[in-house]
């Protein structure tokens, strides 16, 4: 796998109109795109057929959560444009739903065990009894055993669930912040390098990439400290 390509850039932005003007800055320097709930609800649905055409891998990030019913139906609607990866949230009942929906298509499915803004107070003060790690290990456990291709998880159990899960297994995760970056709502973070020898398949950046003065930059600065793994 080439290095761009284990680069996912989040297309955090509220309509489509920046976000191609995003792309176009970019350039070539990214091959991968994740496209979440706020574009989605701005109207970048349509991005992600566009993207693909292109060339381009998309990453639709809806973490799906709902009645089997509507889970499998919006998943199979989501594998009719293209992308390359989904999420959904690492519930039992959803991610078989999931599985069903994307049944004969090349949409890869990404089970959300614990979101990297969360921590164990976070839990705790949910009801959870387990703590990060745990629940993390009994939804990506869980995601292995109905077929899921991958889970999202923080690069703080990247290296524990590797050893687990094996090398079939992808992981992607979210929370990286290049040396010296704010954390701003993230709380279970690495650099880009360490996330990387811990054992991560792809990298999501967002803010420091879009929100940077110079995103192409910022691109290249991280696909830089990737290479350092």
């Amino acid at each position: 796998m080439m290095l761009r390509d284990r680069l996912i850039v989040g297309l955090d932005v509220p309509d489509v109109a920046q976000a191609v003007a995003m792309v176009a800055r970019l350039g070539d320097t990214v091959g991968f795109y994740k496209i979440g709930m706020e574009l989605v609800y701005g109207g970048g649905l349509p991005l992600v057929e566009r993207l693909v055409g292109e060339g381009k891998k998309v990453f639709v990030d809806l973490k799906l959560h709902d009645i089997p019913n509507t889970v499998e139906k919006a998943t199979a609607q989501i594998a009719k444009l293209g992308a390359t990866f989904l999420t959904v949230h690492g519930f039992r009942p959803t991610m078989r739903a999931a599985k069903a929906g994307a049944a004969g298509s090349g949409l890869k499915l990404l089970a959300v065990t614990v979101l990297t803004s969360f921590d164990d107070a976070d839990l705790q003060s949910e009801g959870y009894r387990a703590n990060v790690p745990e629940l993390v290990a009994l939804r990506a456990l869980a995601a292995r055993e109905i077929g899921i291709d991958g889970i999202i998880l923080s690069p703080n159990e990247v290296a524990a669930m590797r050893a687990r899960l094996g090398a079939d297994m992808i992981l992607v995760t979210p929370g990286i912040r290049p040396a010296g970056a704010a954390l701003g709502d993230q709380k279970r973070v690495m650099t880009p390098s360490e996330a990387l020898r811990a054992g991560a398949d792809h990298l999501v950046v967002a803010r420091p990439i879009v929100a940077a003065p110079n995103p192409r930059a910022a691109a290249l600065q991280i696909l830089e400290e990737m290479a350092q793994a």
